[in-house]
């Protein structure tokens, strides 16, 4: 794959949901880690339709640092993380697309790890390894996680969230219709079957700062429900009719 120069590197989205306390630093975290590698990048964050001071803190920083290529894109309505992820991809302007937390979980050195792998193939995975620093609870629902996509899609990555590189194009053309936080497992697990190619990279996580998760409620266990019944469905048709 060879690198076109006229073309933005890279598009950071950055959801957010009720982040002020949280989406300025990550902000500065993007621009450290593009600042060590060099890359062409822009910052794509979505409000959710928050309910806190979070889009008064992002036009505070596009004001004091008007040098930022910042997109900033106002939900009038809640439209849950899955949806925003896909929406970005279409409005994004990068070669590559790469989701960053707003709530600033991702630190520079992740990003940076992540980055550096751009050109090297069409996907950039992460995963935590043994740098995994959240609860024991968060730790064994994301392994049953992980296994059962493993299970029904026949592939063995070894992690199906976080800040995963994909080409935008792909995102745009392959992604799923869920709007859950299953929905990086469905896109994974579909580009994976277009035979696209992927690299896997460990990197270190942190819990959020300020805040909690917002994944764990009953809608979004239906959702990955869904994801998983839609994952095994597409296995079984390409082993039944491919």
């Amino acid at each position: 794959m060879t690198k076109d120069q006229k073309e933005i590197d890279i598009t950071f989205f950055v959801p957010c949901l009720n982040e002020e306390k949280n989406v300025a630093k990550a902000i500065e975290t993007i621009l450290g880690a593009v600042q060590d590698v060099g890359v062409s990048y822009e910052i794509l964050i979505i409000d959710d339709n928050s309910s806190d001071n979070t889009v008064k803190v992002i036009e505070n920083f596009q004001r004091q640092h008007p040098e930022v290529p910042i997109v900033l894109k106002k939900n009038k309505k809640t439209l849950g993380l899955g949806r925003n992820y896909v929406d970005g991809a279409f409005i994004g302007k990068g070669k590559y697309y790469m989701l960053v937390n707003g709530d600033n979980a991702e630190p520079k050195e992740a990003i940076v790890t992540i980055i550096e792998k751009l050109y090297a193939a069409d996907v950039i995975v992460p995963n935590f390894g043994k740098n995994d620093s959240r609860t024991v609870s968060r730790k064994i629902i994301s392994a049953t996680f992980t296994a059962l996509v493993n299970l029904f899609s026949g592939y063995s990555l070894r992690y199906y969230n976080g800040p995963v590189a994909h080409l935008r194009y792909n995102v745009m053309r392959w992604h799923p219709d869920t709007h859950g936080f299953a929905y990086q497992a469905e896109l994974l697990t579909r580009v994976l079957d277009e035979g696209t190619t992927y690299t896997e990279v460990v990197i270190q996580n942190y819990d959020r700062e300020y805040g909690g998760s917002k994944a764990f409620n009953i809608q979004n266990f239906f959702s990955v429900g869904h994801s998983l019944l839609q994952i095994l469905l597409r296995r079984m048709r390409k082993t039944l009719f491919y």
